[in-house]
């Protein structure tokens, strides 16, 4: 008896001891606290374990967990931010604020289509907002959605005309999608504030678009000394120098974007292409796929890569690609020459006379537009 009741007396301290403990945690609301303090002063490891703590006795706190993605996001740690996020809208479907930092962790991880649906949604929960609707501009044009730009930027640019922001993005869109007269004017506008790097970007696009490749090298090398970090400057650049023939400078320059800029589509494209040309085609595939990534379904990237796996003598899986690509864009003369190749060499010569065919047809249609194009160039380069 007398080792029974000594045993219960153990426990019964044990009971007490626990209970003290129980009564010494924090409660809930201290660890947010905490975790909002730690925040603010930058400390992201004791932010985010205590929005940690927090959230597993409060998991459907809807600003917490978007704050615990905005710290992880900070970190670079794209893919846990996103699951938080997601993990927040489930309990506050449609919060634009949670949305707008969906969105943010997509574009910064550089999965651009999905940044522009979750900026797409946050400006329907918000019409107003035009954080959102900037960004899902900057989305498009990074996807080379270019009439999608001028769309969503030409009543906000005729509402705001000195936000030179919104002019070069505009102006960068009207410039690809074949519009320079409408693109010279925010061009100019641009000017009037000084030189800078945005306006020779633009201005050198302007030239590429026209064939002026000279003006456009001379142009984007002096955004290149005015700005080396703008966005897309050395991409650019590396194009022009592509264009005059110096293939070992725009080699350079493209992967100088892509130390800045590891999602740049164009440099990735690019490079790819120059490495297929050097015959590293593992080196190019992994430029190329990552270009595919960004900008899934583009037809250069899916030739271009087919056409690695070809060298490679991955000839049925080339194969496929190719028929995939000429079924979604016939209008591709170079993917129905290279199919052609392939059924040559499965003795399929029906199928590879038809393939050739075709990219003659095609080839020649490119040729008669030539002449009124090159016109249309030459007025493009001598108008003031």
């Amino acid at each position: 008896m007398v080792v029974l009741i000594g045993r219960m007396s153990r426990y019964l301290a044990l009971l007490v001891l626990c209970g003290c403990v129980w009564a010494e945690s924090p409660p809930p609301e201290r660890y947010l606290q905490d975790a909002i303090s730690l925040h603010q002063k930058g400390d992201f490891d004791g932010a985010i374990a205590s929005y940690r703590a927090y959230l597993k006795l409060r998991p459907e706190a809807v600003d917490a967990r978007s704050n615990l993605g905005a710290a992880l996001a900070h970190q670079g740690r794209y893919e846990e931010a996103i699951a938080e996020y997601k993990l927040a809208l489930r309990h506050g479907a449609g919060n634009p604020g949670v949305l707008l930092n969906l969105g943010l962790a997509y574009y910064k991880s550089g999965q651009f289509t999905e940044a522009a649906r979750e900026f797409g949604k946050a400006r329907e929960a918000q019409p107003e907002n035009q954080q959102a609707l900037i960004l899902l501009a900057d989305c498009r044009l990074r996807l080379g959605e270019n009439k999608e730009v001028i769309r969503l930027l030409t009543p906000l640019e005729q509402s705001r005309p000195d936000d030179l922001g919104v002019a070069y993005m505009l102006g960068t869109a009207l410039v690809r999608d074949q519009q320079p007269e409408r693109g010279q004017v925010l061009i100019e506008r641009i000017l009037k504030n000084g030189e800078s790097a945005e306006a020779r970007l633009l201005l050198g696009t302007t030239k590429m678009i026209v064939a002026d490749y000279a003006g456009a090298r001379t142009d984007l090398q002096r955004a290149v000394e005015l700005n080396p970090k703008l966005p897309d400057v050395y991409s650019y650049y590396g194009l022009a120098l592509l264009r005059t023939g110096d293939t070992t400078g725009a080699s350079d320059a493209f992967r100088k974007e892509l130390q800045s800029n590891p999602n740049d589509f164009t440099s990735n494209l690019q490079l790819g292409a120059l490495e297929r040309q050097d015959q590293e085609n593992e080196k190019a595939l992994e430029y190329l796929e990552r270009a595919l990534r960004l900008r899934p379904g583009d037809p250069g990237a899916r030739f271009q890569i087919a056409a690695a796996h070809l060298a490679l003598g991955k000839m049925e899986q080339a194969r496929v690609e190719l028929e995939q690509l000429v079924g979604d864009h016939p209008e591709f003369p170079e993917a129905h020459v290279t199919l052609a190749t392939i059924y040559y060499r499965l003795k399929r010569k029906a199928d590879g006379d038809r393939e050739r065919g075709i990219a003659e047809r095609l080839e020649a249609e490119r040729q008669a537009k030539q002449p009124a194009q090159a016109v249309k160039a030459g007025a493009a380069k001598n108008s003031p």
